[in-house]
């Protein structure tokens, strides 16, 4: 097995195209074509995890964190993020990194890890992102219509939520000339040619539209295919920031939160006033989550768990909702739980490890 393997694995669940414009979620170092003999996992790449990996004898780091958010203009060694990408290159170990786009997952992603660790049900993204679905509207002789949708079909165009092999199809007559350079499939040269043809409209999300149009032109008769790409600023709903779920029944907000406590090992636990009622509807977001606090209020959560708030932002809550803030890295522990179930499901027979390192760079005393 390669490194590319396991690189457009994750991008299959966690497409790149997802991520947010800061960030630097995929191979980050290596050799592409490199063969695995371990692959190390781990939510930073650190010299101690370097170390681990050089031990256990893997050649590929996959984190949910990136060592790198910007490009680099050295490489002396003069802090950790140098240090660990030279100690990469000279012991010829790839990272890769699966970060905000594995966040903004519903199906495998972060912030549902979170909400199963939690015991919720009925989750939906809390933030949902649009301006990531286009229509594709292509015109087809009624003869070649039924092969044209399963050919689009089976590459990923026409799901809608719950549904799949969504389209609309409209009947008409289309029109040609072809020239005395084409190779028309209906009609004659230099002749205007009169044809029976559907109009099918299918939706299809942003990272799949190159394999669906691919897809389109190897099913499709004609030698020139007519169709349309239209951007949609359609929400879909299955990817964005956040998550908001239900607790199976409602608790006491001290015993929710002293469950809270225990289910991610928590030394501390930062929250505002508790409100004098039950806990029911959760809120979460794995890492820096204040963004979403109005998301999180409009959506009627009792309270929001998510991690890295200031001192003035606990005001915004305003006592309409209790903010407990867990901690960076303990909110995302769980990833690495998250990463090696993906990755045993799909390649059996290898070598993965979860990291015995704790890079949690805050301590408690």
């Amino acid at each position: 097995m390669k490194v590319k393997d396991i690189a457009q694995y994750l991008s299959s669940v966690a497409p790149l195209q997802y991520q947010e414009n800061y960030d630097n979620a995929g191979l980050i170092v290596g050799d592409s074509d490199m063969e695995l003999t371990g692959v190390l996992l781990c939510l930073d790449s650190t010299e101690a995890v370097l170390e681990e990996a050089i031990q256990k004898k893997c050649n590929m780091v996959v984190a949910h964190h990136p060592i790198v958010f910007k490009g680099l203009k050295s490489f002396t060694g003069a802090n950790y993020v140098e240090r660990v990408i030279i100690k990469a290159i000279k012991h010829n170990i790839a990272l890769y990194a699966s970060h905000t786009n594995l966040d903004n997952m519903l199906v495998d992603g972060v912030n549902t890890k979170i909400a199963q660790k939690l015991g919720l049900v009925n989750t939906e993204i809390l933030a949902p992102k649009n301006a990531l679905l286009s229509k594709l509207s292509v015109f087809v002789p009624s003869s070649a219509a039924e092969a044209v949708r399963d050919a689009l079909f089976k590459a990923g165009a026409g799901a809608i939520a719950n549904y799949s092999e969504c389209s609309f199809n409209t009947s008409g007559i289309g029109s040609f000339k072809a020239s005395d350079s084409a190779n028309p499939y209906v009609g004659s040269k230099g002749v205007r040619h009169y044809e029976k043809e559907e109009k099918i409209e299918v939706v299809c999300l942003k990272h799949q539209q190159r394999k669906i149009i691919h897809a389109l032109g190897k099913a499709h008769p004609y030698e020139t295919v007519a169709y349309d790409l239209i951007a949609m600023e359609n929400q879909y709903q299955d990817i964005g920031s956040g998550l908001v779920g239900e607790l199976s029944s409602s608790q006491d907000a001290q015993s929710f939160l002293r469950s809270l406590k225990k289910t991610f090992q928590l030394k501390m636990l930062k929250h505002t006033a508790l409100l004098g009622r039950p806990i029911k509807r959760v809120a979460v977001c794995g890492g820096s989550g204040s963004f979403l606090l109005n998301k999180a209020i409009a959506a009627k959560a009792d309270v929001f768990i998510t991690a890295d708030y200031k001192y003035h932002q606990y005001f915004d809550a305003d006592n309409q909702l209790i903010i407990a803030d867990i901690g960076h890295f303990e909110s995302e522990q769980y990833t690495i739980e998250l990463f090696y179930e993906l990755l045993t499901q799909k390649f059996i027979n290898f070598a993965f490890y979860c990291t015995e390192i704790n890079t949690n760079p805050i301590n408690y005393i």
